[in-house]
């Protein structure tokens, strides 16, 4: 019934929905993962074969276009990813985007006071506390240095 030498022989006509059905799913999974540039080069790969299989040129031609294509593409855009990757900078989210910003005293700061200090910053509130608990009066300058819980921590500037 079947043997061990025997191929598989499918139809040209067959070759290019199978190319033009890979070519989709190589460009649509690239746009799920954005960015990445690892299913792009084959994507270009596949609709080189594509075009070659509908202009009817031989399967081996269709495979090396497929191959060469591929690989060119990715040497090309493995670097461009690379780059584009590294610029990419975290987004600072919750209270860590205020480090480093700089705030105004709206309550006194530090040691011996009753209640908790606070500053603005832009245009929200926030309770403070002093780096080394020194007293920063109301109307200072102040740069937060990190968070502590809910609170920014702040020195004078």
């Amino acid at each position: 019934m079947f043997t061990r030498n025997s191929e598989v022989d499918l139809d040209p006509e067959i070759w290019q929905w199978i190319w033009l059905a890979a070519t989709g799913v190589f460009v649509l999974g690239e746009l799920a993962m954005a960015g990445s540039f690892f299913l792009l080069p084959f994507g270009a790969g596949t609709a080189v074969a594509t075009v070659l299989a509908f202009s009817n040129a031989n399967e081996s031609l269709q495979w090396v276009a497929f191959v060469v294509v591929s690989v060119v593409s990715l040497a090309a855009l493995r670097p461009l990813a690379r780059k584009l990757n590294a610029q990419e900078q975290p987004a600072k989210v919750g209270s860590t985007r205020l480090i480093g910003e700089i705030g105004v005293v709206t309550k006194d700061l530090g040691a011996n006071l009753t209640e908790n200090g606070s500053i603005q910053i832009g245009r929200e509130e926030w309770p403070a506390e002093t780096k080394d608990m020194e007293h920063i009066p109301t109307g200072t300058r102040v740069k937060v240095i990190h968070i502590e819980g809910t609170r920014v921590v702040v020195e004078a500037i």
